[in-house]
């Protein structure tokens, strides 16, 4: 029978901890998300899955702020982040620090998520997630390297941002640590699995 566990038996880790921690080499890049809410979850997010950094484009609003801590939940305390007035320019300063940039929307070619397995990963990765109605930018699109597709068999083939963005961090983490992202047991409480290894199978 499962039990949940407590807080102690979480291992959680303190912001501190977590700064100096080893970080999954994932940027993740919001364009223009208007809602406060949904920076808030994806900082969240990202902190669940140990993200290295957060940038912030365009009308996206900046913590400190109410609205975003009411979904982070501290979490903009632990990740990094910085702002940037142009998205075109965050890619473009991504691309010649080594990234590989791609934009998470349904394009012509575009990768579905599900076929991710076996995409082998050799340096930093940064994903785009757009604005809530107008999705990621043209001029941001034709900067990427390519786009990934989140499979869906609905009628609206639309996603709330931070529910997207969730779904995308766990499988780049998932396929950024490799093997080691097998369940770990907690057998008998004490702390989790295995830490991040390096990007790369």
């Amino acid at each position: 029978m499962a039990h949940k566990l407590t807080t102690v038996e979480m291992g959680r880790m303190s912001v501190e901890e977590f700064r100096k921690s080893e970080k999954l080499p994932l940027t993740v890049v919001l364009d223009n998300v208007r809602s406060q809410n949904n920076i808030g979850s994806v900082f969240r997010t990202a902190d669940a899955f140990r993200v290295e950094r957060i940038a912030l484009c365009g009308i996206c609003s900046t913590p400190p702020h109410r609205e975003i801590h009411k979904t982070a939940l501290g979490a903009e305390e632990s990740v990094e982040w910085g702002y940037h007035e142009s998205t075109v320019e965050c890619v473009k300063e991504l691309k010649g620090k080594g990234y590989k940039v791609y934009a998470v929307e349904i394009a012509h070619d575009s990768l579905r998520l599900d076929d991710l397995n076996g995409v082998e990963i050799d340096g930093p990765v940064a994903i785009v997630f757009g604005n809530e109605i107008e999705g990621v930018q043209e001029e941001v699109m034709e900067l990427c390297d390519g786009a990934l597709e989140i499979p869906q068999e609905g009628t609206k083939h639309s996603l709330n941002v931070s529910c997207a963005a969730a779904i995308v961090m766990w499988e780049m983490y998932r396929n950024m640590r490799g093997a080691s992202a097998a369940p770990q047991s907690r057998g008998n409480g004490e702390g989790g699995g295995k830490g991040i290894e390096a990007c790369g199978n």
